[in-house]
């Protein structure tokens, strides 16, 4: 089975610098941290907003660290001119409201495809590959392949808030769903809440090449340091990966 791809997520490292001001904690050092630890890409998500990572957040993630940026954003002109100038090396567009803590569920691709299929084709043609946060929902994977999107990510959240069947049942939604989008041809990544406690069923689907953790990580560098947490992330995923842990 291939090698689980770790996308680390610096937001709220930049949450906590903003609730002081200033520039400390720096994302960019939590990228560098993340690199030395062994992840394999920096997520990043530039809210309307701003209320955590910001503009230059971005311009120096892409320019000084060596891992490959993801960079996470709503489908508006504003964030689409920021993704030209700055060329991430991946978009994953993803819902965004105003109010939301955090987001709450996946893009309707369905509902949106039409807007969608020119916006995600503008970033491909700059050479971005773009993939779209949606539910493990078969007519939403659809609508990401009509829209032209080289990946899906799929939102993980039910399956975390979910305990005992309920979650197996969620599990087993989310690895159709990933078959399904292999089938037609779509990269499947997945995230959005997941914690060392949940990792392992997800990581052991073997259609899915790559996870995005943010929260969960930097809330347990609290306590341990985010190159401990990493690895141990890291090791989970990997036991998953080889059948010897779920």
């Amino acid at each position: 089975m291939s090698r689980l791809r770790l996308g680390i997520n610096v937001d709220h490292v930049a949450t906590l610098r903003n609730a002081r001001g200033g520039e400390h904690p720096c994302p960019v050092r939590a990228a560098e941290l993340a690199a030395e630890a062994g992840a394999d890409g920096i997520t990043a998500h530039l809210r309307e907003d701003r209320r955590h990572i910001r503009d230059h957040d971005i311009e120096r993630l892409k320019n000084e660290i060596s891992l490959p940026l993801n960079l996470e954003m709503a489908m508006t002109d504003d964030m689409l001119a920021i993704a030209l100038r700055v060329l991430p090396n991946a978009v994953c567009i993803v819902p965004e409201k105003r109010e939301e803590l955090t987001t709450e569920g996946g893009l309707d691709a369905m509902a949106l495809e039409k807007p969608l299929t020119p916006f995600v084709a503008r970033l491909q043609d700059a050479g971005i590959r773009v993939s779209l946060f949606i539910a493990p929902d078969h007519d939403q994977i659809k609508a990401a392949h009509r829209i032209g999107a080289k990946a899906i990510e799929i939102h993980t959240g039910r399956y975390c808030h979910l305990l005992g069947k309920g979650r197996h049942a969620e599990r087993s939604h989310i690895s159709d769903a990933a078959m399904l989008a292999r089938a037609l041809e779509l990269e499947v990544h997945a995230g959005h809440g997941l914690s060392y406690d949940n990792v392992g069923p997800i990581a052991a689907i073997p259609e899915i090449i790559e996870l995005n953790i943010g929260h969960f990580l930097i809330g347990e560098a609290v306590f341990s340091g985010l190159g401990d947490a990493i690895h141990t992330m890291r090791r989970l995923m990997d036991e998953a990966r080889n059948g010897d842990a779920l």
